[in-house]
């Protein structure tokens, strides 16, 4: 199940409004369907990227057999869509992708 994680030092408007859209844009990022789709979104974080707080966000992509290959695409994606949505440029993103392997 991918799960995306949004850390940000902005306000967001409404929340649930894009959570469900950041949910549509990692799903076809992915290539998974929707339906396994997890997003949550951490917003009005103190943060600071590159020494100050101008707008800025960490975000987490895990998903259980991420393909590397994968990595830049879906970069693109949820950085295009948080400069949209959030107005927040996209060399103020950070995003960690984590491919667990499943077992325990």
């Amino acid at each position: 199940m991918p799960y995306i994680y949004v850390q940000t030092n902005h306000s967001a408007v409404d929340a649930k409004s894009l959570l469900k859209k950041l949910s549509t844009v990692s799903a076809k990022a992915i290539g998974k369907p929707e339906a396994y789709i997890q997003t949550a979104l951490e917003a009005d974080s103190e943060m600071t990227f590159a020494g100050t707080d101008d707008p800025t966000a960490f975000i987490q992509c895990k998903s259980i057999g991420l393909d590397d290959s994968l990595t830049e695409s879906i970069s693109a994606a949820i950085c295009s869509f948080c400069e949209i949505e959030l107005s927040i440029p996209k060399d103020r993103i950070y995003i960690e992708f984590v491919g667990p392997t499943g077992k325990m």
